[in-house]
């Protein structure tokens, strides 16, 4: 278990590091400084906050969750897409500025953590409790990039 949530932590963290190179170099930008946000947007603190306790809550449902599903395949495949959207997302919407495209991509990135969020939950009881902080920080953040994207 604890191996497992070593690996894990490292490839959550990783992709998050990844990620977060697009968007350290797209907040200060020009491009990005003169958006609408919402009114709901925290302060820049809060992303760092957020994303630190949703990779570690995430990476002990992933140790915890691994060997207690009955379609291993499925499970580490959906793991795999939500690492790529998550990067993903960044890219496009702080590199090449795509707020549309940046809209469909959370919304699979929800879609996708919201299936692991309720698909295990009857196999998993408590531990599943573990993915809510992050599907909440999408539905969140999915509500500041359509903002954006309605108001600029």
């Amino acid at each position: 278990m604890y191996l497992r949530l070593i690996i894990f932590l490292v490839i959550n963290f990783t992709a998050l590091g990844i990620g977060s190179i697009f968007t350290g170099s797209g907040v200060p930008s020009e491009w990005y400084q003169s958006l609408n946000k919402a009114p709901w947007t925290p302060p820049g603190w809060v992303f760092g906050a957020a994303w630190t306790t949703i990779m570690i809550c995430f990476s002990i449902f992933m140790a915890f969750a691994w060997r207690k599903t009955p379609n291993q395949n499925l499970f580490i495949s959906l793991f795999v897409l939500q690492i790529i959207l998550n990067v993903l997302w960044s890219l496009v919407f702080f590199k090449f500025h795509f707020t549309l495209a940046g809209i469909v991509i959370i919304i699979a990135l929800t879609v996708s953590i919201g299936y692991f969020l309720f698909a295990y939950v009857h196999q998993l009881k408590l531990i599943s409790l573990l993915v809510l902080p992050y599907f909440l920080w999408l539905i969140i953040a999915t509500s500041l990039n359509m903002y954006i994207l309605f108001k600029n």
